[in-house]
């Protein structure tokens, strides 16, 4: 916390700094405009053209310069805002308030085996936590590895590289902010890998086009030198006929093209999403890496004589000058020489030389900055540990466990140990006591664990599971789905998915609880007996102290709980995790302290 606020503080000064340095060269910029021009139209009054040639260059090269110049440093400025606003938000994150960042939630699915349930989308979630990306690309790569696990080898690739790259903070920090830059919500990179990918029409008939662009430029020009040198004749307008004509030919043959040139314009916003990954690859290429996943990544970006930087920095200076085609001038230079032609072609053999390259440059930026946001994830969660990752299947066993998405000062940690396929753990406990966010807990840090980032607690070790959940499910309206049927629908999903022989771990919070108490019980019982037969490997929270009883009794489960105390009235939880059975009970007290006036025989009520 205190080194953040170090940084904001360095970037602050700096940021003012850099806006003196700008108001200076505003002045200076204005002042050299004024002298330029009362210069030039002193020698141009003195008829001295020979000097004006020389004055007139250079003036213009020297106020070039100075803008040069004046767009460096405000760039500067606004890269100092962009890594105060980083540190800000990192301390931001520290404290556990999240509601600013964005929420991810296009990328959930109610479907999914466990997003919905364990907060990993949506408002004060998981990816809220970790994103530090700077495209759409990169949220979208982290949006994939919360939402599936890697293999054992890919998440060990990614925690050497998170080592790696989580004390490189001023790397980190100032790649973030190379991609800020250029951060545009409203462009699409699918839709430029769309564009790129799109096939050429010109590039096959170029030679066809080139030689009709030489013939009628030469035509044009000449016709326009001719009419220039008749400019002051009493018939000039005959004069003109020629290249009226010619520039009548010259439109009939750009309408052709028109189509085409109308697509380039409207992709000239791809600027920013290519100048944004432009100014991450060079972030890249300007740093020196160990672990093979970053060198494997970093050496995407130069394909023999190619740079991807560079090739990047052609395709913008030609969308630039698509962007230029609604000004004054560029019209009537276009119909002389049918500019739009030359251009067209120059990006169609871009394309042809890099399609097959730009989405490999896209995903190798969007990795490195997810490996970059988990890193800045552990750099700021010293405490966070890598877990080790088990050989053998069905093993989970953590000590001082917590849920990440809780602040410190809140969080309460437990050990959790679950060994061997067949093994359920069972937890009751009185309402509020802690049970339903315990398997959050476990479960939010094993999708963690197998994204290759650390996990909240002292310790861990972990064998490759598919994770799935039943914790929140929700009637459908538009389907006609009630919960309790949505429910069932994802307990058949649980059996089948054990039934296919895959290595899951389940999650289950409240089972059946869309229906009476009668046949929440015998429903129950008879998914616990069957799970076990399966030997299926997870956890199960209920308030039925009944079935745990039994479950117990039939060597089903491991009983675990979570217990209140009662004092005066006033009810405490410890949120620690406890063997056994729950032992106390609190709902009479919770509904006591919000006014229900309970009845001391329920039979009363008559």
């Amino acid at each position: 916390m205190d080194l953040y606020q170090r940084h904001v503080e360095k970037y602050e000064a700096e940021h003012l700094a850099y806006s003196k340095r700008l108001n200076r060269l505003s002045t200076l910029r204005l002042m050299a405009f004024i002298f330029s021009a009362i210069l030039i139209v002193i020698l141009a009054n003195e008829r001295l053209l020979a000097l004006l040639l020389i004055v007139a260059p250079l003036c213009v090269l020297g106020f070039g310069a100075l803008i040069k110049h004046y767009n460096q440093v405000a760039y500067l400025k606004q890269h100092a805002a962009f890594l105060k606003e980083i540190n800000v938000h990192e301390i931001v994150k520290l404290q556990n308030k999240l509601s600013d960042f964005p929420t991810g939630q296009a990328f959930s699915d109610r479907n999914h085996p466990y997003v919905s349930d364990l907060d990993i989308f949506g408002a004060h979630s998981l990816f809220q936590l970790l994103n530090r990306t700077a495209t759409e690309s990169g949220q979208r790569v982290l949006a994939d590895w919360l939402s599936a696990p890697a293999t054992k080898e890919v998440i060990l690739e990614r925690q050497q590289a998170i080592r790696e790259l989580t004390p490189k903070l001023d790397w980190r920090q100032h790649f973030q902010a190379s991609g800020l830059h250029y951060e545009n919500k409203k462009s699409d990179y699918r839709q430029l890998l769309a564009w790129i990918e799109k096939p050429v029409q010109l590039l096959p008939q170029q030679s066809k086009y080139l030689a009709a662009c030489i013939v009628l430029s030469i035509l044009s020009t000449s016709a326009a030198v001719y009419f220039a040198f008749h400019l002051l004749s009493a018939d000039w307008f005959i004069r003109m006929v020629p290249l009226l004509i010619i520039a009548f030919v010259n439109a009939r043959f750009l309408k052709r093209v028109r189509p085409i040139t109308q697509e380039m314009v409207e992709n000239t916003h791809n600027k920013e999403i290519l100048g944004g990954y432009q100014s991450l690859i060079l972030a890249i290429e300007a740093e020196h890496f160990q672990a093979a996943t970053l060198q494997r990544l970093q050496s995407a970006f130069r394909h023999q004589h190619y740079s991807a930087a560079a090739e990047i920095s052609k395709l913008k200076r030609i969308l630039d000058i698509f962007q230029s085609t609604g000004n004054m001038l560029y019209p009537a230079f276009n119909t002389l020489w049918l500019l739009d032609i030359y251009w067209i072609l120059m990006i169609e053999k871009w394309k042809v030389r890099n399609q097959s390259y730009l989405s490999v440059w896209a995903a190798a930026v969007s990795e490195f900055e997810v490996l970059s946001s988990v890193a800045g994830f552990a750099y700021a969660n010293p405490s966070y540990i890598f877990p080790k990752l088990r050989e053998e299947s069905y093993h989970i066993h953590f000590e001082r466990l917590g849920h990440p998405l809780i602040s410190p000062e809140k969080r309460v940690c437990n050990d959790f140990h679950l060994d061997g396929r067949g093994k359920i753990a069972l937890i009751t406990g009185s309402n509020m006591a802690g049970k339903s966010t315990f398997l959050r807990t476990v479960g939010v840090n094993l999708v963690l664990a197998f994204m290759g980032a650390p996990c909240c607690a002292k310790s861990g070790q972990v064998s490759s599971l598919q994770l799935f959940t039943s914790m929140r499910t929700q009637d459908n309206l538009e389907e006609g789905t009630s919960s309790f049927y949505a429910e069932l629908k994802r307990i058949a999903q649980l059996l089948h998915l054990i039934e296919s022989g895959q290595a899951i771990f389940f999650l289950l919070d409240e089972m059946f609880k869309g229906t009476n108490s009668q046949d929440r019980h015998k429903g129950g019982a008879s998914l616990i007996r069957q799970l076990s037969e399966l030997n299926a490997f997870g956890m199960i929270s209920t308030h039925d102290l009944e079935l745990a009883k039994l479950a117990e009794r039939h060597r089903m489960v491991d009983n675990y709980s979570f217990n209140s105390e009662i004092h005066q009235g006033e009810i405490t939880f410890n949120y620690a995790l406890t063997q056994g059975i729950c032992r106390d009970f609190n709902a009479s007290e919770l509904m006591k302290k919000i006014g229900i006036k309970i009845l001391p025989d329920f039979n009363a009520i008559g």
